[in-house]
């Protein structure tokens, strides 16, 4: 009976001590922030999250998407702090809709489109009116409805009047890196993308004129619903600073600045 008794008091002893080591495992939500980013941006915003991490000790959730996707989930309520869309045009509509704090608002980049195909390619487009080639049967763009990547791949392929022609023969990607997947598995043979991900293993890609579609003017936005909005402003701040800028750089971005 004192056995068990001792056993007892000890276990008493002790709870409190579990219980904080419990508590301390928790993540702390008032050090993390969680960022919408649209699809092209996924090697720079990888880079530059874990370059923000290890300044401030905080913790950066990503989550990647098409930039109309993830401006329809911040629509109905989804728990992001900060919105980096890849076009302007998404942001404007969140503040006319008092879903962002005004004063966040910033351009942060302006983004161009490739021509990407794989390196085994057997015919290899330089320009766009080689997709004209019956040996190109497959093109892959972003979907025009809800991804601003598709939209400027659609206006290029207007501009240099062969969107009629070749439209039978394009294949719509949900993101700008899906897009990209199905030029790199083979499913297409020709893929319009973002520079900032067209340093991919295996492939080759040539710029298209930034005349040929509007500008891809790209913005951020602290969004109202924040549950830290301290921590999501210096994120915000990071990245047009002098790092986060150099890191933008390096993937291809124009910046604020040399628009």
């Amino acid at each position: 009976m004192m056995k068990k008794l001792r056993k007892l008091i000890l276990l008493i002893m002790i709870a409190p001590l579990l219980l904080t080591g419990c508590s301390n495992s928790r993540p702390d939500s008032q050090n993390q922030i969680t960022v919408a980013a649209a699809a092209d941006l996924y090697n720079a915003f990888t880079e530059l999250a874990k370059l923000f991490e290890q300044k401030t000790g905080s913790r950066v959730q990503l989550s990647f998407g098409s930039t109309g996707q993830l401006f329809r989930q911040i629509e109905h309520g989804a728990p992001f702090d900060l919105f980096a869309a890849a076009s302007v045009d998404f942001i404007d509509r969140l503040e006319a809709q008092g879903l962002i704090i005004p004063e966040t608002k910033r351009l942060y980049a302006q983004g161009r489109i490739t021509l990407w195909q794989r390196k085994d390619s057997q015919f290899v487009a330089t320009k766009l009116e080689d997709l004209l080639n019956p040996k190109i049967k497959r093109i892959a763009i972003a979907n025009p409805e809800h991804a601003p990547y598709g939209q400027a791949a659609q206006q290029a392929l207007q501009s240099v009047e062969i969107w009629d022609k070749v439209q039978s023969k394009i294949i719509y990607g949900e993101n700008i890196r899906q897009t990209l997947q199905f030029a790199e598995t083979g499913n297409a043979d020709v893929a319009i993308v973002a520079l900032s991900i067209s340093d991919s293993p295996g492939g080759r890609f040539t710029l298209i004129d930034a005349d040929l579609h509007s500008p891809i003017n790209q913005a951020l936005a602290v969004l109202k619903a924040t549950k830290n909005e301290s921590l999501a402003r210096q994120f915000a701040e990071f990245i047009n600073s002098q790092e986060g800028r150099a890191v933008m750089k390096r993937y291809g971005f124009v910046l604020p600045g040399e628009l």
